[in-house]
């Protein structure tokens, strides 16, 4: 740890004396009775109203008094000069006092936010951070975004002998005056006169100091997403945080797309329209991205990691959901948004899956090559549901290829060739009547609950084991459209059966084809 730097708390340096001495007295008194004082966010001074202290959960009135002038004016006399935004700092440290302002551009409000280096934070991105790759941080604000900016700032800087320039708008990451705060390491630092520069600041670093790495926090305008383009394919690692919250946020944000590749419509001849499968027009990445990977900061303690950015997009412009990697100091956390991820691709998965099984149908009956599926099984699920489905054996005639997950794991050049000429491919996970009659009611939009595969699965279970000790079986109870296929099931297999019982216990009973009923 560098000359200076004593931590509050396990790897925490917050310098929060110093900002508590530029409170007016009454609050300063006040905020010292608090135990939980580590962990102050912010103290809110606003003219005629209490003066607040703010916590991560919950914030409390600091006094029954309202701010005054006079309180205000003590804590402007103590800081450093506020900027064109409205910010101002405290020497070397990273504390941040921003202004509300009147239209006489008089202090009328000031929000004193306590500035913290937190040693470790970059830990759970570590291994992205030295890649070497661009990188691009997304997250609603107070996440830390800029917290783990520094940290990454310092490790390249410090552990990896890197050439680090820091592009400072507001003296957030390496904090107030000429004299960078240690937390950045032997990073340099370069501050920015007013925020509407920064783009110039950001070709500046790259022409002036040979960085290998530059670090930007708030990519937000149009001209610095071209500064970070034209940086990046000078070679320069970028990291960097920009306003948005997901990567389908940063897509439809016409200002900050580009850093993603940018998105652009194109119309496509009719073959090639017909070849895709898809409309004329559709939606295409237009060019490379500018950052290679995207972390987005659910939390402090949980990011998602899109560690190709270009692909991601392709996919989504193709309505595939993106499945970032799940990373979090907390595995409950980690879980938790593994399993909404999950659910998610799910649900996407089934819709895409009806409205493709929709499409499908407008075109007439469907034919079906079937690679390592039964075809007899197939024809028989068919005949049995009354489907207009055939089985075709030449793959240059099929709508849609359907075949078993083991397959599917090995890629065969089939099933490649499948993909090439754009069909469909329906993946079961074994060779199972049930698994084969569950995807043809999908495939053709018919509602599970009127004939469920398991519940086939179990027909045909009794079927077999009639079948073996030739003494009949009963069936459950079930509704007349099932047992009418329950009949078809079982003259399938050769086997005989009736219907016995009145309703609701009417019921299939299953017999061998020489025994007498």
């Amino acid at each position: 740890m560098n000359e200076g730097l004593q931590p509050a708390a396990a790897g925490i340096v917050d310098d929060l004396g110093e900002i508590l001495q530029v409170l007016p007295p009454q609050v300063h008194d006040c905020l010292l009775q608090f135990e939980q004082l580590n962990d102050l966010i912010e103290v809110v001074l606003d003219l005629g109203r209490p003066p607040e202290a703010r916590f991560p959960h919950q914030f409390y009135y600091l006094s029954e008094d309202p701010v005054t002038i006079s309180d205000l004016t003590y804590v402007v006399e103590h800081i450093g000069r506020f900027g064109p935004d409205h910010r101002a700092g405290i020497q070397r440290t990273l504390h941040r006092i921003s202004s509300l302002v009147n239209r006489s551009e008089e202090v009328i409000g000031l929000t004193c936010r306590v500035g913290r280096a937190v040693f470790g934070t970059v830990e759970i991105l570590r291994d992205v951070a030295e890649s070497g790759q661009s990188i691009l941080i997304l997250g609603p604000p107070g996440v830390g975004k800029t917290t783990l900016l520094r940290e990454m700032a310092r490790v390249l800087a410090d552990e990896l002998n890197k050439r680090v320039i820091v592009v400072d708008t507001s003296n957030e990451i390496a904090g107030d005056g000429d004299i960078p705060h240690p937390a950045i390491g032997h990073a340099r630092r370069m501050q920015v006169p007013r925020p509407e520069l920064q783009h110039e600041v950001m070709i500046e670093a790259v022409e002036n100091h040979m960085p290998e790495v530059i670090i930007i926090d708030e990519i937000g305008r149009e001209l610095e997403a071209m500064a970070a383009r034209t940086i990046a394919e000078r070679g320069v690692q970028l990291v960097a945080t920009a306003h948005g919250n997901t990567l389908e946020n940063l897509a439809q944000n016409p200002t900050l797309s580009d850093l993603i590749g940018g998105i652009q419509a194109v119309t496509l001849s009719d073959e090639e329209a017909r070849y895709r499968g898809t409309q004329k027009t559709v939606l295409e990445r237009r060019a490379p991205p500018t950052f290679n990977i995207l972390v987005e900061m659910k939390d402090r303690e949980t990011v998602a990691i899109h560690k190709d950015v270009a692909a991601t997009v392709d996919s989504m412009l193709r309505n595939v959901l993106p499945r970032p990697e799940i990373r979090s100091r907390s595995p409950e956390r980690a879980r938790e948004l593994q399993e909404t991820i999950d659910r998610a691709h799910q649900n996407s998965e089934e819709i895409g899956e009806k409205e493709e099984a929709e499409s499908l149908r407008k075109t007439g009956p469907i034919q079906i090559y079937a690679f390592a599926v039964s075809r007899s099984r197939i024809e028989r699920g068919i005949q049995d549901l009354g489907l207009p489905i055939t089985v075709t054996r030449n793959l240059n005639d099929a709508q849609v290829v359907v075949t078993i997950k083991s397959q599917e794991k090995r890629q065969p050049y089939l099933l490649a060739q499948a993909q090439g000429l754009n069909i469909p491919v329906y993946v079961l996970r074994n060779n199972a009547s049930g698994q084969i009659r569950a995807f043809l009611r999908r495939l053709y939009g018919m509602p599970e609950r009127d004939w469920d595969f398991k519940l086939m699965e179990r027909t045909e279970e009794m079927i077999m084991k009639t079948a073996r000790s030739r003494q009949p079986a009963d069936l459950p109870p079930e509704a007349p459209q099932i047992r009418r296929l329950q009949h078809q099931m079982a003259e399938r297999y050769g086997m005989r059966s009736e219907s016995r019982g009145e309703e609701p216990n009417r019921h299939v009973v299953i017999l061998p084809a020489e025994s007498e009923p």
